[in-house]
């Protein structure tokens, strides 16, 4: 091979080999930078911490348990406990610490197999969390749990009780409570019929799967036969009533329908009725209401009380004026509410004493007397009036929201014949 030839194949391979190195320089440094994008962690800890490599132990707050007590039984010294507590007093209170709710405590082992108290999360309640740091440096946050909302439907027909049907429709018990609360002036829950009807779509806040409230209510249809009673969720923006029948007339009236919740009426309004103790054919001019010992007994409307104490077979007795028209009493009660005395006002649904069997009585229950202008009414048949109706300037605006609902009602009612809950539901 000559000098030239053998120069040439030289030049080619510096050549080849030139770009080979370039070529590579870029993926070498791509190499060089990979190690370093995975170690970039963008993974969110729920708490705030990997909870994975930590032992973890549960339990509530005993009763009369103070923190430093709770942190010195879970591992802490005393003093240390002290100083968390000086860190952690921005965002956590320890006299708030309420006796039941729950604790998770998380711990590390050391190389003596020793457990070390890492962090603790106090629920606050069943959202709300505090995470403590347990370890120097000191810390504490607050977490909050993502809350899911999802629109529902409910359709209930009375056959033996709201509770047990609406239960058995697959609701919320609290969707009857946030119920007994809107129709509280305008139906009698005592006095429901079967075949008495309830719709409902209403949003329901949930946590980890668990229901833990009712969000909002947005109509509401009471039937009764042929009768519908509306309720409509309309925010005026003035902070007052938020619900609403057809025409625009409030849903709160300016009496409750009944002075306690989720009883029954054993014995009604009569001026002949034989007395269940002394046999005696007497008037008896009020409403029992049977329910268990210590049941809230609340004022029907805003007053003031005229008199508190012994009855003689009223037992213990509140009486209390609204107006110059209309009184009204609560007898038998087992105890007054606290700080109740003559002259004090209440308000309407403030509770003023609770369920007894005091004075002559068979068992535990409330005797309600109304009296009107002096004179006993029944107060089952009482009409009360509606606060102030909604301001004109938004009745077009009710009218448009009634009517958008009411079509999501009847919608849903066609497609859902069965009384059952519907997820996910959409109106057009």
């Amino acid at each position: 091979m000559d000098m030239k030839t053998h120069l040439n194949r030289m030049i080619l391979a510096a050549s080849m080999m030139t770009v080979i190195i370039l070529t590579s320089l870029p993926s070498c440094h791509r190499r060089a930078e990979e190690p370093q994008e995975e170690e970039k962690n963008d993974t969110v800890y729920p708490l705030g911490f990997c909870t994975d490599s930590f032992d973890l132990a549960e339990g509530k707050v005993a009763g009369g348990e103070v923190f430093t007590g709770l942190m010195t039984r879970l591992g802490m010294t005393q003093a240390d406990a002290m100083q968390l507590v000086a860190v952690a007093d921005s965002v956590f209170e320890p006299r708030k610490m309420r006796a039941g709710n729950a604790w998770q405590a998380y711990y590390s082992v050391d190389s003596l197999d020793a457990q070390v108290l890492e962090y603790l999360v106090y629920n606050r309640d069943r959202i709300n969390l505090t995470v403590l740091k347990c370890t120097k440096p000191y810390g504490a946050w607050r977490v909050t749990k993502p809350v899911e909302h999802t629109r529902k439907f409910a359709d209930v027909s009375i056959t033996s009780s709201l509770w047990n049907d609406m239960t058995a429709a697959g609701a919320s018990p609290m969707l009857l409570v946030h119920l007994e609360d809107i129709y509280a002036w305008t139906v009698d829950f005592f006095g429901l019929q079967k075949g008495d009807r309830f719709r409902v779509i209403y949003t329901e806040a949930s946590c980890e799967g668990e229901v833990i409230d009712i969000d909002t209510i947005h109509i509401a249809m009471f039937n009764r036969g042929d009768k519908e009673m509306p309720a409509i969720r309309f925010d005026q923006g003035d902070g007052g009533n938020l619900y609403w029948n057809e025409k625009g007339e409030s849903m709160r009236k300016a009496f409750l329908k009944a002075p306690l919740r989720f009883s029954r009426i054993s014995s009604g309004f009569s001026y002949h009725r034989k007395h269940p103790v002394s046999g005696v054919v007497k008037a008896h001019t009020g409403v029992d209401y049977a329910a268990p010992t210590g049941t809230p007994v609340m004022s029907i409307g805003d007053g003031t009380v005229i008199s508190k104490g012994w009855s003689g077979g009223g037992g213990n007795t509140v009486k209390i004026r609204h107006n110059s028209v209309y009184t009204t009493a609560y007898l038998h009660l087992s105890r007054y509410a606290a700080g109740l005395a003559v002259g004090s006002r209440v308000r309407q649904g403030e509770v003023i004493g609770y369920v007894g069997s005091t004075g002559v009585s068979t068992g535990p229950h409330l005797d309600f007397r109304v009296w009107r202008s002096g004179q006993p009414i029944n107060p089952l048949k009482m009409e009360s009036p509606s606060e102030e109706p909604i301001k004109p300037e938004n009745l077009a605006a009710l009218d448009s929201v009634y009517r958008f609902w009411h079509k999501g009602l009847d919608s849903l009612s066609r497609l859902n014949p069965v009384s059952a809950p519907q997820d996910s539901i959409s109106v057009q």
